[in-house]
């Protein structure tokens, strides 16, 4: 794998696993009981985008490893697996 490869593959799981690590421990304005005026109950009572992106790059790189241990150790691609549809 090209070294390019890796940094586009690493920025998909980047992305994909920013939307499970978002609602982690989100607490919204309404679980906290301090509505402020022009916004909604749904709403982050406190938002920290460096915890967030920290977790989420934490998280990233053991999803990416395991990954690249998958695919360029232990070589298991798609073509390791039999054909799901017969005479295929």
């Amino acid at each position: 794998m090209g070294i390019l490869t890796a940094v586009a593959i690493y920025f998909v799981i980047w992305w994909t696993v920013l939307f499970v690590v978002l609602p982690i421990r989100m607490r919204s304005q309404a679980d906290e009981g301090e509505i402020v005026l022009g916004t909604t109950h749904s709403a982050p009572a406190r938002f920290s985008l460096g915890k967030v992106a920290l977790y989420n790059t934490l998280v990233s790189t053991a999803v990416f490893a395991v990954f690249y241990l998958v695919t360029e150790v232990w070589g298991i691609g798609p073509g390791s697996f039999p054909h799901i549809v017969p005479g295929t």
